[in-house]
This record gives structure tokens, sequence and C-alpha cells, in this order.
């Protein structure tokens, strides 16, 4: 079991939109970051990134589920993330169950990269879109 993943994860999960600068302390300078929204390189554009998806979210919360060491250095984290938006799903909760794979050095992240649904982040939420991406994966299913 990773001490720093652990620590990493309480410090993340800690995160809001009025903390932001607290970035500096869990990522390297040229932390490359990535998820299925988009990419990030550099803690500036992170930071720009991160100030996007907090600004209009509330509630949000991370539970984590597993903090796996796979070597030094090298591990992964099972999450769910929860959170409202105003616009989205009539402002109720959305949870989305995701993993985080992380590199890191000297007690700092500087390679990040999130896997999850990003239909069943955002996209299902949308009035119309939302009706087609749910009407599709039943289709599919």
């Amino acid at each position: 079991m990773s001490e720093f993943l652990r620590d990493y994860a309480r410090r993340f999960a800690a995160l809001n939109k009025d903390n932001l600068e607290r970035l500096g302390e869990l990522y390297a300078d040229d932390i490359a970051f990535a998820d299925p929204m988009r990419k990030a390189q550099g803690l500036a554009e992170v930071r720009r990134y991160f100030a996007e998806l907090y600004a209009n979210v509330s509630d949000l919360q991370f539970e984590f589920h597993a903090f796996d060491q796979v070597r030094e250095g090298k591990g992964y984290l099972r999450w769910t993330r929860t959170y409202c938006h105003p616009r989205l799903n009539q402002g109720e909760p959305i949870a989305v169950q995701g993993c985080s794979h992380l590199l890191w050095a000297e007690n700092k992240v500087f390679q990040h990269r999130d896997f999850f649904d990003a239909g069943a982040l955002l996209y299902e939420h949308v009035p119309v879109m939302g009706r087609m991406i749910r009407w599709l994966k039943r289709r599919l299913a």
C-alpha cells in the first residue's frame, strides 16, 4: 500500500475552486495531464483547466476505493466523482466512476492520466444529446 497515493488522494479531494494554488504541491511544473475531455501540459495549463472545471460545479466530492502502487513511482487510484452542476441533470448529483494512472518522483506527480466515461460525466446529462447517447448505449448493449 502506498502512503504517497493515500496522501495524494486526500489532498486532491480537498481541492476546490478557491484553493487551486495547491496544485503546485501535488504536481511537478512540467506535469502532463490528460483525461477524456482534454490534455494539458505544464502546471499553468493544468491550473487553467481545473479552474474551468471547478467554476460552475458544486458539491464536488471524490471517494477513493483503491490505492494500487505498481512499483516505486507508479500507481493507480480508483475513485467515484460526485458533483452537481446547475445546467446538468436538473442540478441533481451526478456520480461517475474512474481511474487515475499516476507517475511521480520526489513526492510530485509528473504524469496524470484519468480514465472515465465522458458520456456518464457530462454528455448524458445535456438535454438533447443525453437522450441520443443513452439510446445509443442501449442499442449497443
